[in-house]
């Protein structure tokens, strides 16, 4: 019996309290359906930042596909000779940060005025502050902030070759990781008359300031491209009607015959030590190899792309003659 004026003590029977919890309770739900667990508070965020999101880029449908590099920050240079460099590369920049107090000379007056002559925000900022800008590294009095590359999407590329009347040409590095690589390959795109670069997007050189001084400002005129999965996005270029060139050392088909030079085509530039990639290899039709007059084993990334890219642009010169 329960006594009185109390809630507890024994009750007259279980009312089948016993009953009920013998029973199962079903199969326990997945970590993002549970209220309180850290999967579901995170799956929630998710939800909400994609429905705040707003579209980047350019107005229309192709517009919104140009976005900044998913997990890339700005990018600060540091020191005098870089940031000049830089400057006059034209990199494009959000602020030019100055140390107050720091000693001027012809590499300081320089900075200065070609960040004036192209509108590029100009503070005078405490050494402490520049410190911690730099992250402690050493910058001289001068450091220069740099936005993220706002990279296309690889149908972008498609739609500029087919804007342009001429037969496509596009470049895909296939484990560059050298940004130098990035810019000297992006500048020899755009001399010898090609579409756009697409790098993947892990395990890959970006477009970083120093890609971006390589290419001696050619980065303002070539589309680059970032792929999600690059033997994806080969494969999506292939039903498009483009060829598949891969670039090795060890290709079946001399540069000298190579014909399908003259077709839609993407040619596809490994690293110098690893070259192509397996699936990347598989999904090629065809392995171009550059004929070595020397005792020389390969060439570097850029070099060989742009020997390439040099004879491709020969052959449809003589074509349209």
């Amino acid at each position: 019996m329960r006594k009185e004026g109390t809630k507890k003590g024994m009750v007259v029977g279980s009312g089948g309290q016993r009953r009920r919890g013998l029973r199962g309770k079903g199969p326990t739900p997945p970590a993002e359906m549970r209220p309180n667990h850290p999967a579901a508070k995170r799956a929630t965020a998710g939800k909400s930042a994609k429905a705040n999101a707003k579209p980047t880029g350019r107005g229309g449908p192709a517009g919104a596909r140009r976005r900044p590099s998913d997990g890339d920050g700005p990018e600060t240079v540091l020191g005098r000779n870089p940031v000049v460099e830089c400057l006059r590369a034209g990199v494009p920049a959000t602020a030019l940060h100055v140390a107050i107090g720091t000693t001027s000379d012809e590499r300081v007056a320089e900075a200065v005025q070609l960040a004036a002559d192209a509108g590029i925000s100009i503070l005078e900022v405490s050494r402490g502050d520049l410190d911690r800008i730099g992250g402690g590294a050493l910058h001289q009095g001068l450091a220069l902030q740099v936005p993220p590359y706002a990279y296309a999407h690889p149908d972008e590329l498609l739609e500029a070759a087919s804007d342009s009347g001429e037969p496509a040409l596009i470049v895909a590095l296939d484990g560059v990781t050298d940004p130098r690589n990035l810019g000297a390959i992006v500048r020899s795109v755009g001399a010898f008359g090609g579409h756009g670069v697409v790098v993947p997007q892990r395990r890959a050189a970006g477009m970083t300031a120093v890609a971006w001084r390589t290419s001696a400002g050619t980065a303002a005129r070539v589309p680059v491209a970032r792929a999600t999965n690059l033997t994806r996005t080969l494969r999506e270029y292939a039903t498009a009607g483009l060829m598949i060139a891969g670039l090795d050392t060890e290709g079946a088909v001399p540069l000298d015959d190579f014909e399908l030079a003259e077709d839609p085509l993407v040619l596809v530039v490994g690293s110098e030590g690893k070259g192509l990639s397996r699936l990347v290899r598989e999904t090629c039709d065809v392995i171009v190899s550059i004929p070595m007059a020397g005792a020389v084993e390969s060439l570097n990334a850029s070099v060989a792309a742009g020997v390439v890219l040099a004879d491709v642009a020969r052959r449809r010169r003589q074509r349209t003659r």
